[in-house]
């Protein structure tokens, strides 16, 4: 077993446990449903990973047949054409000299393209992906953004328009503890594509997400201290 890679797997099977932790505690919560959504998510991100960190072999085979059909013309123009009916003076040797420079840079710059079209296919895939996931995120965020310790105080006075709360200072804490659990996931989700794929606008786009995740998981743990400290002693 390697301890240097995310396993999708094994990400896979803590979300889950997760979704029947949730279960077994709040088995009528929309938690619960958010719960199992990660759980499909992470095995289609899973899915989605591997089969991008895999190269796409017919557009390889495609790329290097069009660089090799270039490479052969310029060839047969350079070598097995007769020049010998072509003036071959001071100028028309400058101007040669120049055209087949360009033909280099020209040929240099297609080759670099050409070479980047399956870079620029998988990135498409992983931001898709990664849109789904950043949705998933707001999602859960917005499961705990009524859960507010105040509401435990003895001088709490709801009002009519006031959301159903969590009365018992142990089961919000764990709500909440399950919240950023869900977040933490996230997170691991989102690394699996920095790890299938080496490309730094596709890490930095990871980043972005565990970045989301670790800020609204940090204002939850805020929530959880505030409920630790008024607890009696």
């Amino acid at each position: 077993m390697s301890y240097r890679t995310l396993d999708p797997e094994k990400i896979a099977a803590t979300a889950q446990s997760l979704k029947a932790r949730i279960g077994d505690r709040f088995p009528n919560s929309g938690l619960a449903g958010v719960a199992s959504e990660l759980v499909a998510m992470s095995r289609d991100l899973a899915m989605s990973a591997e089969k991008l960190a895999r190269p796409i072999w017919w557009l390889r085979i495609l790329t290097w047949s069009v660089i090799a059909l270039g490479a052969g013309m310029f060839v047969f123009v350079g070598s097995i054409l007769s020049f010998d009916r072509i003036s071959t003076g001071a100028f028309d040797f400058v101007q040669g000299v120049e055209a087949t420079l360009n033909t280099l840079i020209l040929g240099g710059v297609g080759f670099i393209a050409l070479n980047s079209v399956e870079q620029r296919l998988k990135r498409q895939e992983i931001f898709k992906e990664l849109h789904g996931l950043r949705s998933l995120i707001h999602v859960i965020d917005m499961h705990q953004l009524t859960k507010d310790p105040a509401a435990l105080s003895g001088t709490f006075t709801p009002t009519p328009h006031s959301p159903q709360r969590i009365e018992d200072p142990a089961e919000l804490a764990r709500y909440l503890d399950y919240c950023s659990e869900m977040l933490s996931v996230t997170g691991k989700l989102a690394a699996l594509f920095a790890q299938a794929i080496q490309d730094e606008v596709v890490t930095s786009a990871v980043n972005d997400i565990e970045d989301l995740g670790s800020n609204l998981s940090r204002k939850i743990w805020q929530k959880i201290t505030l409920i630790e400290s008024a607890r009696p002693n």
